[in-house]
């Protein structure tokens, strides 16, 4: 027999259904400490496998062996030995950095990505030790916005790593992932936007158990997944400002090495280098389970009548995340480096305009289908309008350079293939 799992699961972490007064009994207290050491574990494992999982993927995609040697023969010991030797290796503060704020700036990086996978409801509702509460460290009744916060957080790491090394290929390296992250943090928010506007809720848990019931009446088997009633375009701008935000291929500009030798890290080594790497893999886990969250349902999917609810809904949820981590080795192991006009362009001029456009048709539908149609045609023309106004504009740039730059080489090409005047003999 084939269940769905149901969407009447209670809101919130039953944990604190009497309030804040619930944080005096010791054995609630307890509960939570044990989330949250729980919750840490697991992000770290989750990490160190990501790491070598990218490393094993992208080796067979190259037909190569990958790491074969520690941990046998997957080297699946391979992230433990690379952590473990940076650990141990020299840690260096530059003569000319700002020693306070070198030394605060990985941290600054690494604590806003486990911050944000606080929110991410895994499962349901489990018992430990008596009371009940969810797969879910924390479900602040605004996590949506916790998740940005904790977005715009991170800039600043990168950014204060690049300016307090004293060196300017730091500095500058800094400088353009700040402007690539806040950038796309734009389309990011928009994005989500439309997805509280459809959902009505700012609860992580709220979102997913929005998208656990059937899609109609009329198709319940089709489930009603922010993916399909936004009908994608939410979606595909989330999962590539979310690329661009994390810095993951093909939008790792900012560590170019053959521009800026290694970014905002050049001056860093060991167990800071580390974090920094170590943030960067935390965030690409904290982003596809936000994905998964706001856009496919969370851990909801059939039971088929074996597993107790809340494992299923664990099982699920790891299945998409993985499908998601793939993805992001897929596009890692495919795709070239873009330039850095080209990641502009693709940020500011398509995916802000488009998250925009697509806020206002969502709002229209659900106001009225008219409504929505009548938006939709709109946009579809002012896009179109502003597309080839783009067009024009840019091939008459191109015009007036390709002038400015041959204007002289064209008239002499013209003087050589002119008849040359006959010369009087000398007398």
């Amino acid at each position: 027999m084939i269940t769905l799992l149901a969407a009447a699961q209670p809101v919130g972490d039953p944990l604190f259904d009497s309030g804040v007064g619930s944080l005096t009994d010791p054995s609630v207290l307890l509960v939570l400490l044990l989330k949250v050491v729980v919750t840490f574990v697991v992000l770290v494992v989750a990490v160190l496998f990501m790491v070598w999982f990218e490393r094993k993927v992208i080796s067979d995609m190259q037909n190569r062996i990958g790491p074969d040697r520690a941990g046998g023969k997957f080297g699946t010991l391979q992230s433990l030995a690379d952590g473990i030797k940076l650990f141990f290796k020299e840690d260096l503060l530059p003569e000319r950095a700002d020693k306070r704020l070198f030394r605060l700036a990985p941290y600054l990086a690494l604590v806003p990505a486990f911050l944000a996978f606080s929110i991410v409801p895994l499962g349901g509702v489990i018992d430990v030790f008596g009371h009940r509460t969810r797969l879910q460290l924390a479900d602040p009744p605004v996590g949506i916005l916790w998740l940005l916060l904790m977005s715009s957080v991170s800039v600043y790491g990168i950014m204060l790593a690049g300016w307090s090394s004293g060196s300017k290929y730091p500095l500058l390296g800094s400088v353009r992932a700040s402007a690539q992250m806040v950038s796309y943090e734009a389309a990011l928010s928009l994005s989500i936007a439309t997805v509280v506007l459809a959902t009505g809720a700012l609860e992580t848990s709220a979102i997913v158990a929005a998208q656990a019931e059937p899609f109609s009446d009329r198709w319940t088997w089709i489930p009603s997944w922010n993916i399909l009633k936004l009908a994608f375009v939410p979606f595909l701008v989330f999962v590539i400002a979310a690329t661009a935000e994390i810095n993951r291929p093909p939008f790792d500009l900012v560590e170019a090495e053959s521009e800026l030798v290694g970014g905002f890290h050049t001056e860093y080594s060991g167990i800071r280098f580390a974090m920094f790497f170590l943030a960067e893999f935390m965030n690409t886990v904290t982003m596809s389970a936000i994905i998964v969250t706001l856009f496919l349902g969370g851990g909801d999917g059939p039971t088929f009548g074996v597993l107790p609810a809340w494992l299923a809904s664990l099982v699920w949820f790891i299945v998409k995340l993985g499908a998601f981590l793939y993805a992001y080795v897929w596009v890692r192991g495919t795709l070239p480096r873009l330039r850095y006009d080209q990641l502009m362009d693709l940020g500011w001029k398509v995916l802000i305009p488009v998250s925009l456009a697509w806020l206002l048709v969502v709002a229209a539908f659900r106001l009225e289908v008219s409504y929505g149609l009548f938006t939709l045609a709109a946009m579809l023309v002012a896009g179109a309008l502003l597309y080839a106004s783009m067009q024009v504009g840019r091939f008459q740039g191109q015009d007036a350079d390709d002038g400015d730059a041959y204007g002289g080489v064209t008239s002499v090409n013209h003087q050589s293939d002119a008849q040359p005047e006959e010369e009087e003999a000398p007398v």
